[in-house]
């Protein structure tokens, strides 16, 4: 009976407190992580600076600067690069192999119930409902990974529960005398609780360190509840820690909340080894952020969803756990032919520039634009406050945990080199290239966006709300120009971009350029601006038609 309670009861009561406590945690530690990285972009690196200085040009460039404004609706013509098609197609792929990945999680739920419940009335409408209902995590999964526009949303989400809706509909019609809502209110206590939890923790603001955060606080839930669950189970343990609390001066409650904090303590030292051993399969490409986030929704819908079980015995509730191995079995061996699909096909780095003050604006951008490229190649980007807590990788975090956030920032010339050489370039397990961060001092950004451009295939320059006030993005528009071919440059810009003055500037800086500037001999010379409105799917795409052709 006991056990009984411990699985039914304790068990989701410490997941339900773990998962509400990680939403202002998660905030909390995010928003500390910003002011020290703000902090440490103001501070002095003290390194050796050795920027490159160019040789001013003596005489005109060759031809006069053009500027186009590519139509942002539709995608631009010419020949589809490989990388277009990883990057247009990847998602989709990915979100194939886990449906199918899925289905087989949903497959042995639905057996697990019907042995587990002794049901001998065994009828195709039964299983498709049950299996349909176990199916749900899936469409979540493929709501992270692929369906990020409000269009593809409805439609996913409009498709699963058409399904539904006509299942419920012939099982009412097959049994009169079932209540109307009694398969819905199963479908709700069922996906219900999860899928409530997961917006507490999986929330785009605090996506990319919530599951971390969640392991460490179930950990110290399940520690506040251990050593007051075992002592209530053996009289003499009780009896032990009572003698051992009166003895120095506690009352019954002290002991009480004495017993409560000591089995926090203890499993909170377990779990900070068990972050450390994630950062670490992180660090040696074994595990990828976006599998750190999906194992944390498979195995919270695996454990909820099995909690019903456990009524009919304890060892049910394992049902959940063999559940996801399936899961996990499936979707690797599909991701591992996603990779051989990329295989023979060469990446393609990007480099992000934008104005640091577009805060929401860049953040959509962004998620949009990575989950596409993240199946291209890797990205560039220098640390700023508007994306830094997005980014921000399991290393990362832990590091900053740990004190040791200032050895992430760029000191100086020497070591700037050293981590450009040793940059990230290859590929997750699950096909995917990773974000490589720069942080930067006040004194090393400049070096550091100088080296990051010569070496990225693209570079896309976010110039919303670009003004004169911007003298950083004039410094980059200056560098690009000197140091970048313009045919792997694409400057985005809308409404709030001062269109004059960045005509002005460009014209300034191309009369200026350098003598050895990879621009000085173009022909037909031209800058390209993406003009971007809604920043909807079709924008996405001519995007990363315009930039993955120049890349290649």
């Amino acid at each position: 009976m006991s056990s009984t309670i411990m699985v039914t009861g304790l068990l989701p009561f410490v997941v339900l407190i773990a998962a509400v406590l990680a939403f202002p945690v998660c905030f909390a530690l995010l928003r500390a992580y910003r002011r020290s990285v703000q902090k440490g972009m103001a501070s002095i690196g003290g390194g050796e600076l050795t920027a490159r200085r160019p040789t001013i040009s003596s005489h005109a460039p060759f031809s006069q600067l053009q500027i186009s404004v590519p139509d942002s609706t539709r995608k631009q013509n010419g020949i589809e690069s490989p990388q277009y098609r990883r990057a247009l197609w990847g998602p989709w792929r990915a979100s194939a192999v886990y449906a199918v990945a899925g289905l087989a999680y949903a497959l042995v739920m639905t057996a697990g119930w019907l042995i587990a419940t002794r049901d001998k009335t065994i009828v195709f409408t039964k299983l498709a409902i049950l299996c349909w209902t176990y199916f749900w995590p899936t469409v979540l999964t493929v709501l992270l990974v692929a369906a990020y526009d409000r269009i593809r949303r409805a439609q996913l989400l409009g498709a699963y529960f058409s399904v539904l809706a006509v299942l419920v509909a012939i099982a009412l019609v097959k049994n009169p005398d079932m209540g109307i809502a009694e398969l819905p209110m199963f479908w709700v206590l069922l996906n219900g609780p999860a899928t409530i939890l997961l917006l507490t923790f999986l929330v785009r603001p605090i996506r990319a360190v919530g599951p971390l955060v969640l392991v460490f606080l179930i950990a110290i839930a399940l520690g506040s509840q251990a050593v007051v669950t075992v002592a209530g189970a053996n009289e003499n343990l009780l009896r032990l820690i009572a003698d051992i609390g009166f003895g120095i001066g506690l009352n019954a409650t002290g002991v009480f909340l004495g017993m409560i904090v000591i089995g926090m303590v203890l499993f909170g030292l377990l779990g900070w080894p068990l972050l450390r051993f994630l950062g670490r399969l992180y660090e040696q490409k074994r595990l990828s952020d976006q599998s750190i986030m999906l194992d944390s929704l498979w195995l919270l819908f695996a454990v909820t969803q099995s909690i019903d079980l456990a009524f009919e015995a304890p060892p049910w509730i394992l049902t959940g756990l063999v559940a996801f191995i399936a899961y996990k079995l499936v979707s690797r061996f599909g991701l591992r032919r996603i990779s051989a699909w990329t295989t023979g096909v060469e990446p393609r780095t990007l480099l992000l520039l934008r104005v640091f003050a577009l805060a929401k604006r860049s953040e959509m951008l962004f998620h949009k634009l990575r989950i596409h490229w993240h199946y291209a190649g890797s990205i560039f980007m220098i640390a700023g406050p508007d994306l830094v807590t997005t980014t921000i990788e399991p290393h990362e975090f832990l590091d900053y945990v740990r004190g040791h956030l200032g050895r992430q920032f760029v000191r100086g010339q020497q070591d700037l080199q050293q981590r450009i050489a040793i940059v990230d370039k290859g590929q997750d397990p699950d096909g995917r290239y990773r974000i490589n961060e720069f942080f930067c001092h006040n004194d090393t950004w400049q070096m550091t966006m100088e080296q990051l451009a010569l070496t990225s295939d693209a570079v896309l320059m976010d110039l919303r709300s670009f003004s004169p006030t911007n003298q950083g993005c004039v410094f980059e528009l200056g560098r690009l120009v000197d140091s970048v071919d313009l045919t792997r440059i694409v400057f985005l810009v809308d409404d709030t971009t001062d269109r004059v003055f960045l005509k002005s500037t460009l014209e300034r800086l191309w009369q200026g350029m350098s003598a050895d500037s990879p621009n000085q001999t173009a022909v037909s010379p031209t800058v390209r601006l993406f003009r971007i409105k809604r920043q909807s799917e079709a924008e996405t795409r001519a995007l990363l038609h315009l930039l993955l052709p120049v890349a290649a």
